[in-house]
């Protein structure tokens, strides 16, 4: 099993990424292609002991940078680390990317060289992000901002497969988000996918509210990915915010080393995504696993370890096969 990792995506680039590399594979027992600025990843790997463990280089001078339009950088640069490290994904060189680099270069990388899973029509983003509520998940969470009904549709399909797969969830339920719970709230897009939803044969509930993530209503939530990504933002800069004001407010009143671990549990239950170290590009015909630009080495070593999960629970392969059970059930429906 190898993981294709782009070495110079990222914030902190490429020494905490080939740092946290070398504990990913440690602790996962996975093969790492490092790709990237040889010169700069040599010097990197040799602060540790790498003995007994398989990492490769790919050299490239050419690499992304936040800021640049995806798709015309990586016409330009098409030697780019991201562009190598999918394309190894495709030749059957490795068996998943992962990339704390710019979102719209993975996600352009994952569409042109892996292309999409038949019977979608957009990737997807998205997963837990409310640590008090560990089963929920929220499709979409930024990738795509404008969206069809029939796209929520695609969304909830892939929430299912994250829930089923990675929540060991084995019948999840499955919400629309909204600003009312009854049928016919909501904007053109929600009312046009309720009626979608009701006949996927899905385990839907209906429509739930801002205030029903934290409590768990549903396993998966879908919401266009405007209104997902405003939504974690905020869940996340509300954490920071807090813990702030806890610390402020807790000093001199209690230990030093209780109002950190306080503080520290505060933060992991509002950066869920952050503690994970990322997590995959659904619905495109390959694993590509996306962290966040700033992750640090501990973050990229969790990142490679649940790659390697990913990899071993074949999500790619089980996305197809319930989107294949989903297409049925419509058309036999339709067909009544």
């Amino acid at each position: 099993m190898k993981i294709a990792v782009d070495a110079m995506g990222g914030d902190f680039a490429p020494a905490d990424v080939v740092q946290g590399a070398i504990i990913g594979a440690k602790e996962s027992g996975v093969g790492i292609i490092l790709v990237g600025q040889e010169p700069k990843i040599r010097a990197e790997l040799s602060k540790y002991d790498t003995t007994g463990l398989d990492i490769e280089i790919l050299h490239t001078d050419e690499y992304l940078v936040e800021g640049e339009q995806p798709a015309y950088a990586l016409r330009t640069k098409r030697n780019a680390s991201i562009a190598l490290a999918t394309r190894l994904v495709r030749e059957k060189k490795a068996d998943a990317v992962y990339s704390v680099g710019p979102t719209g270069g993975v996600v352009a990388a994952a569409l042109g060289y892996l292309g999409m899973v038949e019977g979608f029509s957009r990737p997807v983003v998205g997963g837990p992000f409310v640590g008090f509520a560990p089963k929920t998940v929220i499709m979409d969470g930024g990738g795509n901002v404008d969206c069809r009904p029939d796209q929520l549709l695609d969304f909830g399909i892939v929430g299912v497969v994250y829930a089923q797969k990675l929540l060991n969830i084995p019948d999840p339920t499955v919400a629309i988000l909204s600003i009312g719970a009854e049928e016919g709230k909501g904007n053109e897009l929600v009312k046009g996918a309720y009626p979608l939803f009701k006949k996927s044969g899905l385990n839907f509930i209906g429509n739930v509210e801002g205030y029903d993530i934290v409590t768990g209503k549903a396993n998966v939530i879908v919401c266009d990915g405007f209104v997902g990504n405003v939504l974690v933002k905020f869940y996340e800069s509300l954490g920071k915010v807090e813990v702030r004001w806890l610390e402020n407010q807790l000093a001199g009143k209690l230990p030093q080393s209780e109002i950190e671990k306080i503080c520290n549990d505060l933060i992991r239950l509002t950066n869920v995504a952050d503690m994970s170290g990322g997590g995959p590009i659904w619905a495109v015909n390959g694993l590509v696993m996306k962290g966040h630009g700033r992750s640090r080495y501990n973050e990229i070593a969790r990142g490679i370890v649940q790659t390697k999960d990913l990899i071993e629970k074949d999500i790619v392969n089980a996305l197809k096969n319930e989107l294949a059970v989903i297409r049925n059930r419509l058309q036999a429906k339709e067909a009544q």
